[in-house]
């Protein structure tokens, strides 16, 4: 029996804790604790998103595909005046964005451009090595591939502002066939290159549903017997329809020169993309 009194003795002389911790309160000291802070869902503070885009671009090319044995210069061509090709592409565009923390991101983007056309020459075309006459009916696809990476890092960052810059590699690659079945002729050429730029991104949070975003990349090397410049430029208003989903209208443009004297594609290649865009975006 005195076993189970001093037992007793030492439970209720312990120092009760409460039921429920007070999430307001230190636990230790009882002293109140700061208020959490409120993050207002904007693109600033997105740890993820993923955008479907409708494009609606004005293309423009001009290209020469040089003699891969002789080394004879090619024709210089415009895709859309002497081949055929469309100057407008309705097409479709993918990008996610992952941030790291809070001032790192890293963004993936895809896009595409296939187009072909068919037309009779106004004058004779050296196509690598086969040559067009003039008034034959060549038939010509021209492909683009474009598979982006972005990292960037905010070296300004507030609840309104978000200023970043960092690398992009964009993995660029370029088909074109040129063909008159009649003569039996055909020439297929292609090119793909790693090309690094140089981006700056910016966004502005208007409002608690609006926002502004802007950002570009470019960068201009010559590398043995490789020359180019590749620039790529984004902007864009949205609305926060919800804290998950956004919608908006933007403008892109895509704009490259690319000379090669070598490889599969030696010759010239200088392409624009540009145009306006609608787009719906899920993020968390």
């Amino acid at each position: 029996m005195r076993n189970w009194l001093a037992v007793a003795a030492l439970i209720l002389g312990l120092p009760t804790a409460p039921a429920f911790a007070d999430p307001d309160h230190d636990p230790n000291s009882g002293a109140p604790l700061p208020p959490h802070r409120h993050e207002t869902p904007s693109p600033i503070t997105d740890h993820f998103y993923i955008r479907g885009t409708f494009y609606d671009p004005q293309l423009r090319s001009n290209f020469r595909v040089d003699q891969s044995f002789q080394g004879m210069t090619g024709t210089p061509v415009n895709g859309e005046n002497d081949l055929g090709l469309a100057n407008r592409l309705q097409q479709g565009r993918v990008e996610f964005m992952f941030r790291l923390r809070e001032r790192s991101k890293v963004r993936v983007a895809y896009f595409e451009a296939d187009r072909s056309g068919s037309r009779a020459l106004a004058q004779d075309v050296v196509f690598g090595n086969q040559t067009f006459a003039a008034g034959q009916q060549m038939q010509t696809s021209l492909d683009w591939r474009q598979f982006d990476i972005t990292y960037s890092y905010a070296l300004f960052r507030n609840d309104r502002f978000e200023v970043g810059t960092g690398l992009g590699i964009y993995f660029l690659q370029v088909d074109a066939i040129g063909a008159v079945p009649a003569q039996n002729q055909r020439q297929e050429v292609s090119a793909a290159t790693p090309f690094p730029a140089l981006p700056l991104d910016l966004a502005w949070v208007i409002s608690q549903r609006w926002a502004a975003i802007v950002r570009g990349a470019y960068l201009k090397a010559t590398l043995g017997g490789f020359r180019g410049w590749y620039a790529d430029s984004h902007e864009d208003l949205q609305y926060r329809w919800n804290p998950n989903f956004a919608i908006g209208l933007g403008y892109a443009s895509i704009r490259t020169s690319l000379n090669r004297r070598s490889g599969t594609f030696p010759g010239a290649f200088a392409m624009s993309i540009s145009g306006p865009e609608a787009f719906v975006r899920f993020s968390f």
